[in-house]
């Protein structure tokens, strides 16, 4: 007897169905797994075996064929153990139920429970999509894959309680969907911004580039606060819409990092300098998100940005560019979201103090500049906002005047988004804007026309440098609530530009 079960396949972000086909012949006693599986399914004969036993049913003690289909897509993964089992069981005619409208997925120890897999939320949403009716997960994964309604979802513990109620003896109750609020962010501020002495030009850049998920360049001497000003950015971020919850969510759980039940915050990542390059941008021989799609609708913060490898910095282009990154490998070519916020800090030079009006440079003019050389200019050019941060003098840091909280900038950055929502009828922010949109929302009059003009003429600005400009531009109109570009806006723009 040939029995069927359905299962899913993680391919990038996204799942397929997998048909697991089981036939029990006469034979000596063997197990074979085809359709291209991975070393985790092939070692999943010995976990199923003793699952089966441990759960106080036989193994076929003759000749198993387990079939993967369709064959030619890659299997990987420890989730195949759950559907493996049961068509071994239905093809030994230990048990017989409607497979046809049920998917499985769970990881299977030796005394027959169910261990958490990745991915649950991408093969809920897939299984729902193709008309499933029924999803069993283990246990751990349910509140995952409860986030998709219009499907019914069954958390189980072990092989033998979904054995009893697959036989009708003892019934698993289907999870409800879990009902979200329409944005959502239940985690305070680690660092507030009124902690943070000084620097408002600094505060005002972090503010426009939280707005318009502008990327931006913090420079300046050791310890004048870069770090603590992109850490403190976290608490301005806007909240994470329903959409992007369950965006970030699947990206979280392909990639195994699902701590909790979902994503409720925009993600801040902070990769060290010697990451690598497959790391940041993802790949490997299964290729999984690296951690420019682990940033995606939140901010990657790159510290020592100089420090990072050249090939490494200059994998981020094509990123920063297209929100999108494409990692081709001989099984396939698969696409991340990478529309994140980058938050980069360098030292002006390999000794940290040139230009510092305090303590005096001893770096070479060679040094600085191969120092400098070592960020292209293309991918300085796709960074919007470069801002100074110098040092503060003791009376600026020991003073007790109070700064504005990150919720009060939050507030107006919250506003700033809305505006964008409502402008573009989606989650899309400034920076995200085609050429055809900058045309028709950066509208300027004659004084702001004629203004860009000259700034192009005097500083060599590239195109992308006038579209950039144009973007930032847009923000910080929306952050003062008004509907065209005025001068004022645009020059405030041109200066966060760099200049030689």
């Amino acid at each position: 007897m040939i029995s069927r079960i359905f299962s899913a396949a993680i391919i990038g972000l996204e799942a397929e169905l997998v048909e697991v086909e089981a036939d029990v012949t006469n034979g000596l006693p063997a197990t074979i797994i085809v359709g291209l599986p991975d070393t985790a399914i092939q070692e999943s004969k010995e976990r199923v075996k003793s699952a089966i036993k441990n759960s106080e049913c036989s193994y076929p003690q003759t000749r198993v064929s387990v079939n993967l289909a369709p064959a030619d897509l890659p299997k990987l993964g420890t989730h195949y153990d759950l559907p493996i089992a049961l068509a071994i069981m239905v093809a030994n005619e230990q048990i017989n139920f409607h497979a046809g409208n049920k998917l499985f997925v769970g990881e299977l120890s030796l005394d027959g429970g169910l261990r958490g897999v990745p991915g649950v939320l991408a093969i809920a949403l897939k299984a729902k999509k193709a008309g499933v009716e029924e999803i069993y997960v283990p246990e751990s994964n349910l509140r995952e894959a409860s986030l998709v309604s219009g499907v019914k979802i069954f958390g189980v513990k072990s092989l033998s309680q979904l054995l009893k109620h697959l036989l009708k003896v003892s019934l698993i109750l289907a999870t409800p969907p879990i009902e979200l609020g329409s944005s959502l962010n239940i985690q305070a501020p680690i660092l507030d911004m009124k902690d943070v002495s000084g620097q408002e030009m600094a505060k005002r850049a972090l503010e426009i580039a939280a707005s318009g998920s502008h990327n931006i360049l913090l420079s300046g001497p050791p310890g004048s606060g870069k770090t603590l000003l992109a850490r403190a950015m976290a608490g301005i971020l806007p909240d994470l819409s329903l959409e992007e919850a369950l965006e970030l969510t699947k990206i979280y759980s392909v990639a195994g990092k699902l701590s909790g039940n979902f994503v409720y915050t925009r993600p801040v990542r902070n990769p060290h300098h010697t990451t690598s390059n497959v790391a940041l941008v993802g790949g490997g021989a299964n290729p999984k998100p690296g951690e420019i799609t682990l940033s995606h609708r939140g901010v990657l913060f790159l510290d020592e940005f100089p420090e990072f490898p050249r090939n490494v910095l200059e994998a981020l282009r094509q990123p920063l560019e297209d929100g999108v990154v494409t990692v081709a490998r001989a099984s396939g070519s698969f696409t991340f979201p990478a529309k994140f916020t980058l938050v980069a800090a360098q030292n002006p030079c390999p000794c940290g103090y040139y230009g510092d009006n305090v303590q005096k440079c001893q770096c070479s003019p060679t040094q600085i500049f191969k120092y400098q050389k070592k960020i292209s200019g293309p991918l300085l050019d796709r960074i919007d906002l470069h801002v100074e941060v110098p040092r503060l003098p003791y009376e600026k840091m020991a003073t007790k005047e109070s700064f504005e909280s990150s919720a009060d900038i939050k507030v107006r950055v919250q506003l700033a988004r809305e505006r964008q929502t409502k402008r573009f009828g989606q989650a899309k922010t400034n920076s995200e804007m085609s050429l055809v949109e900058i045309k028709k929302y950066c509208v300027l009059n004659s004084e702001a026309e004629t203004l860009l003009a000259q700034t192009m003429k005097r500083y060599n600005f590239s195109g992308r440098s006038m579209h950039r400009i144009l973007k930032v531009a847009r923000t910080i109109a929306d952050l003062e609530g008004m509907p065209d570009i005025s001068p004022t806006n645009l020059a405030e723009s041109v200066q966060y530009r760099p200049k030689e």
